[in-house]
């Protein structure tokens, strides 16, 4: 016999309904929340300082329990969350925030995160989203027209990362039943997979090796193409690298492209490489997560020539379109492209919906469950006009290149590329005569010192084996007396570092 449970329906103010009491608590805690937005937003640091260690220690002291057995007084836990959470994150909206692709959102996209999560929408099946499908397809179709699609089509992914892995997945499905008349999806990769080859420039994204170990090619199937002084990919050795996989026995079957690569921004040959995709059969696939948002600049689109060729497109709205985290899509040149990936479920997306034109937009995504996110670009779209839209790309980029012939006049600095897109490598070589193992120490020093103090988040990376250190430029709130004032900090530590070592060694 079940033991009796005592009915309570009582939860008004944990749920979001249309009592009085939840809409109380529903105003109440985002106000909250948006009190403890405003902290780091008037913070005049990008960051606290902390350490990993000593931000985990604050973490376990506010919250010892990770679920207390009653509930907690609502102004306590907001508190403590702004002191010991916010105030010890990235400020990405400040100036002196350029490390990676990490845009500052406008606040058309902020207004949208809160519409989303409030409805709480899946973009599996129409049954879950209603008009929220109908707009992500309207953001497709607006995305398709921007970059010359007229028969394209499009989902939204969470970025980059899943778009390139879609890409791939699309193209591996259409070279099997091209060599092999093999279905894949149903069959399981092909006994001869090992001979298919993916082609890229070796500054091409991480995730073209990762996807090609998830679709089970292996990360040997990726051949890196050499890239040339500009960092872009070299047509002559791709050409080379295509004619010597064919005459090894192996199938060349993808050719993917960057419109602007992560450490240098750099654009890829687009419309040439799209003419020798089609001249050896291959997919070729734009990854334009970083670039894509010059469409939106008359200036500077005509760089994006030939994408409007590419089987498929990676677009990331969480780039240059000043997006929330997270926000992507996936284009597709021809939209009978999707097909190749299509399942249907009985208790999702049966066969008889598309018969009567239902839309289920899972039909043409690797995930189920999903957010409302073409809300944000939505939204983004209406409120702000394409001037501005233009301005903040143009200032961007015209950021980028003060930048670089600044570090040019600086002797103290070594610049490694003109900048095509909003990045600028460059390394700290100094006045003295210390040795390439002391300024690889010293660049990476500047960037710490940097990054302790709170003053101001850049990157790292190598090239040729040498520490650099990198600006990327997202933010266009970003103007050039913040980074020549970075650029005198920068001097002043290693003025100080090198006489430090100098000291040291005498």
């Amino acid at each position: 016999m079940m033991s009796a449970v005592k009915e309570k329906t009582a939860f008004e103010h944990i749920f979001l309904s249309n009592h009085q009491s939840s809409f109380e608590h529903y105003e109440n805690q985002m106000t909250h929340a948006m009190n403890s937005v405003k902290r780091i937003m008037a913070s005049k640091d990008p960051y606290s300082g902390l350490s990993p260690f000593d931000v985990k220690k604050e973490l376990d002291q506010d919250f010892p329990v990770f679920q207390p057995k009653t509930n907690q007084n609502e102004q306590t836990v907001y508190e403590k969350l702004t002191a010991t959470i916010t105030s010890n994150t990235i400020h990405v909206s400040h100036p002196s925030t350029a490390a990676h692709l990490h845009c500052p959102p406008m606040i058309p996209g902020l207004a949208a995160e809160a519409i989303i999560s409030g409805l709480n929408q899946s973009m599996d099946s129409w049954d879950q989203s209603g008009a929220a499908t109908m707009v992500e397809q309207y953001v497709m179709n607006g995305l398709c027209g921007m970059f010359g699609l007229p028969d394209g089509d499009g989902v939204m992914t969470s970025g980059g990362t899943q778009s390139n892995l879609m890409g791939l997945l699309l193209a591996r499905e259409r070279a099997a039943l091209k060599f092999w008349n093999w279905n894949s999806k149903k069959k399981g990769l092909h006994p001869e997979q090992h001979r298919l080859k993916i082609l890229c420039s070796e500054a091409a994204h991480f995730s073209v090796q990762q996807a090609a170990s998830i679709l089970g090619l292996g990360e040997d199937s990726v051949v890196l193409v050499k890239a040339d002084d500009k960092y872009r990919m070299c047509m002559d050795d791709l050409a080379s690298c295509i004619d010597d996989l064919k005459q090894k026995g192996d199938l060349p079957f993808a050719l993917i492209g960057t419109a602007g690569t992560t450490d240098f921004g750099s654009i890829d040959p687009l419309a040439e490489m799209s003419s020798l995709a089609i001249e050896h059969g291959l997919w070729f696939h734009a990854d334009a997560a970083y670039g894509g948002g010059l469409v939106l600049s008359d200036t500077h689109k005509h760089k994006l020539a030939g994408l409007e060729k590419a089987d498929s497109i990676t677009v990331d709205f969480h780039k240059m379109f000043y997006q929330p985290i997270s926000c992507g899509a996936f284009l597709v040149k021809n939209r009978e492209s999707f097909s190749l990936i299509r399942h249907h479920a009985d208790y999702l997306n049966p066969i008889e919906d598309e018969e009567d034109d239902i839309p289920n937009l899972v039909s043409k995504s690797i995930q189920t469950t999903r957010r409302f996110d073409a809300l944000k670009p939505f939204l983004s779209f209406q409120l702000v006009g394409k001037e501005d839209w233009e301005e903040m790309i143009d200032h961007t980029l015209l950021v980028s290149q003060k930048t670089y012939e600044l570090l040019k006049k600086e002797r103290e600095f070594s610049v490694y590329h003109h900048p095509e897109l909003s990045t600028v490598v460059f390394r700290y070589i100094g006045t003295g005569f210390l040795t390439n193992g002391q300024l690889n120490q010293l660049n990476y020093q500047i960037r710490e010192i940097l990054l302790k103090n709170g003053e101001v988040i850049i990157a790292r990376t190598k090239v040729d084996g040498n520490a650099c250190l990198k600006f990327t430029f997202l933010n266009p709130l970003t103007k050039m007396s913040d980074v020549e004032k970075i650029i005198r900090r920068m001097k002043e530590i290693g003025e100080d570092e090198t006489r430090r070592l100098h000291d040291e060694q005498t």
